[in-house]
């Protein structure tokens, strides 16, 4: 088949321009409709983006291979926006250096929780070891949690499905919920999503207050290094008590 035959709808749907425009139309739609509902949890401008893509692809036919090829730019620019995530921190680096301790405590319990209770409650519903160690690295960004869920043994695929839920989930209830127990300190409220709800609580929180963004950052990134790296003992605490 000669590119001329090829139909015009196809060659369009293949271009890239096609789709970073889609992404960024159904991004900047999510941003006025979360806006225009007063700031509403459930309307978060990545879980209603997500939802309008889904969509589009959805009606269109369009396989995600296709999306994704057509937005291999975006994902060149997650290296940097990582790295620059370190700018908002570098203001706040006195507070830093006052509450490392305390800081590191809740990185070690709040990481071992996250893997330990994935694994529990899939264990306690019947979940095949695949599947507990495809949660198991469910509160890492999805960079990591792929990865390391794959090394022992779990699927890569459910993985990435694991970390974006828990990341909805966990932006959605985390402001009610800190507000409940009266947490209001930045740093604390920051840290405390940014373990949770990686990456996506972490935008959110850029948005609202950026000094809570900057210790959401900071916790996103060192709970991806302390998942990968408990992981190994998790799993042998695992099989010991009979979860594996």
């Amino acid at each position: 088949m000669t590119a001329a035959s090829v139909p015009d709808w196809a060659r369009f749907a293949a271009s890239p321009l096609l789709w970073l425009g889609v992404t960024l139309a159904a991004y900047l739609l999510a941003q006025w409709l979360y806006r225009c509902s007063g700031g509403r949890p459930l309307l978060i401008p990545v879980f209603t983006a997500v939802a309008l893509v889904v969509g589009v692809l959805w009606l269109s036919g369009t396989p995600y291979p296709v999306y994704a090829q057509g937005t291999q730019l975006l994902t060149l620019l997650v290296g940097p926006a990582t790295v620059a995530l370190a700018v908002p921190l570098f203001g706040h680096r006195a507070r830093l250096k006052a509450i490392w301790r305390p800081l590191c405590i809740a990185l070690a319990v709040g990481s071992l929780t996250a893997i330990a209770s994935a694994v529990g409650v899939a264990w306690a519903l019947g979940g095949s070891r695949e599947t507990l160690m495809s949660l198991a690295p469910k509160s890492a960004t999805m960079p990591i949690a792929m990865p390391v869920a794959e090394r022992f043994g779990g699927l890569p695929a459910l993985a990435a499905v694991a970390v974006a839920l828990t990341g909805i989930a966990g932006t959605v209830v985390s402001r009610p919920l800190l507000d409940l127990l009266r947490v209001h300190d930045p740093a604390a409220r920051g840290f405390a999503i940014g373990l949770t709800a990686h990456a996506i609580g972490m935008a959110r929180e850029l948005q609202e207050h950026p000094g809570t963004g900057a210790f959401a950052a900071l916790a996103m990134g060192l709970n991806g290094i302390a998942t990968a790296l408990l992981m190994p003992l998790a799993v042998v605490c695992f099989q010991c008590i009979g979860w594996l």
